[in-house]
This record gives C-alpha cells, structure tokens and sequence, in this order.
C-alpha cells in the first residue's frame, strides 16, 4: 500500500497536466473519484489526498482556463462530504463485521480502527472535522462514526464544515505557494513532505497510548 501511494504522488505531477491538455474535465473527474474513493471507502485510506489537492491548486494558477480554483474547491468538496457520508453508512451498516472479520482486517488495520476510535471518543463529533486534516484518520473517523450510532443529522454537519475546510485549505495552499519556485522545484519532496508532516498527529496519538499502556504495567 505504501508502494502504491509513493508510486501515485510521484506520478500524478505528469499525468494531470497531460490530462489538462486534452480536456479539464477529465481532470476534475479523475480527482474527484480519487478524493470520494480515498473519503469513501474504508479498505483505501492511502490514496494520496492532501498531496493532491495541493497539486491541483498549483496547477490551477498556472491555468485557469483548465482548471478553475473555485470550481474545484466546491466539487471536491462535494466529493470529500458525499465520501465521509458513505464511509458512515459502511460502518453503520456493516462496520461490527468488516472490524472483526479476519479477511478483511488485512485491509483495515485493528490498530489503524484502534486509533480512530480513540480519537472519536476524546474528541467527540469534532472528532469528524478535526480528522479531515490526517491521512488514515481521516478515512476511519466516519466508518467508527456509523459503527458507533452518531446521529446522522450531528454528522453531517461536521462533515461538511470539515470537508470543504480541508478543500479549501490543501487547494488554496497550491493556488498560493505551489508555483513558489523553491517549491516547483522541489514538487515530488514538497508532497512528500506532506504527507509526512499530516501523519505526525496520528504518530502523537500512538506514542500517547504506547506510553499510557507502560504506565498501566
């Protein structure tokens, strides 16, 4: 999985632009499916995400003709809210099995679901919203919001303010200083780096509970 998410990052600075010759549609509609599928379904949280957007914000102040910062922002945040709404129905539906069935526990991590579901309990239905802002997290929060019976009415609040804040925040963070030349010339690290950076809350939520648990010993 980690292959295949280095693989798509370092690829996706070629192929949008390619695609952006041929038609801006493709565009938005290949990210769109890629930011839906990341949001919406549970066994693929490591489709690249913040990265992405990033990229697309950047290539959108090279050519708005192409790819218009505003469209973007409201269609990928359609996408990130209708995503976080299907991963709820998952877990509410049928998140008891998916977490305890030994076949597909291999593509959702207990200690993956475990984290999520600490992160749910402390913070509560901000829990949706703040989770927007990790990768992994991200994806687990709504699935452990439909398996714990959240009152959906509570969650879609959250999940809209938080999808269209986490948009708004990766593409306006590409449209402003993805074409910085310090950062262009370093596109393939500064996603990286990215990613990176995003995984530092959930590596605090681990060592947390690591040090919680040698405390109970």
């Amino acid at each position: 999985m980690i292959t295949t998410l280095i693989a798509a990052i370092l690829h996706f600075d070629t192929l949008i632009p390619q695609l952006m010759a041929q038609s801006g549609f493709l565009v938005y509609l290949l990210i769109f499916a890629i930011i839906f599928i990341e949001t919406g379904i549970v066994v693929l949280p490591f489709l690249p995400g913040d990265s992405l957007l990033f990229l697309a914000g950047s290539l959108a102040a090279l050519s708005q003709k192409s790819l218009n910062p505003f469209i973007l922002i409201i269609t990928l945040g359609i996408a990130a809210s209708l995503g976080d709404s299907l991963n709820f129905e998952i877990g509410k539906r049928f998140g008891k099995y998916l977490s305890t069935s030994p076949r597909w526990q291999k593509l959702i991590k207990p200690k993956n679901l475990q984290q999520a579901e600490v992160f749910f309990h402390e913070k509560g239905n901000f829990a949706i919203f703040l989770g927007r802002f990790m990768p992994i997290i991200r994806t687990l929060v709504p699935f452990t919001a439909g398996g714990s019976r959240m009152p959906y009415r509570n969650f879609w609040i959250y999940n809209i303010l938080g999808g269209f804040s986490w948009v708004i925040l990766c593409i306006g963070s590409g449209y402003f200083f993805g074409n910085v030349p310090v950062v262009k010339s370093n596109f393939t690290l500064i996603m990286l780096a990215i990613v990176l950076v995003s995984l530092i809350p959930i590596g605090i939520i681990t060592l947390r509970n690591y040090i919680l648990q040698k405390r109970t010993l």
